[in-house]
């Protein structure tokens, strides 16, 4: 009986551990903007010839992005 018991407990456990909060769905929302923003950017560069600055610009947006969604 205590292990049925502790088997449930457990799996509770990880029921209210899988679920997102407002917060981080806010944050994974702010990232997705920002990555988008510098992606348009990016393409904006890519379309007037500047390569190097293209990738420059979505690599910054793409860490900027992680950064904000690995603070929650």
């Amino acid at each position: 009986m205590k292990k049925v018991l502790f088997l449930a407990l457990a799996a509770g456990m990880f029921t209210f551990a899988s679920c997102d909060s407002k917060q981080e769905n806010a944050a994974e929302q702010q990232a997705e903007q920002v990555e988008e923003g510098a992606e348009a950017q990016s393409d904006a560069m890519e379309d007037a010839g500047n390569e190097a600055g293209a990738d420059a610009v979505e690599d910054a947006g793409e860490v900027k992005a992680d950064s904000i969604e690995n603070a929650q």
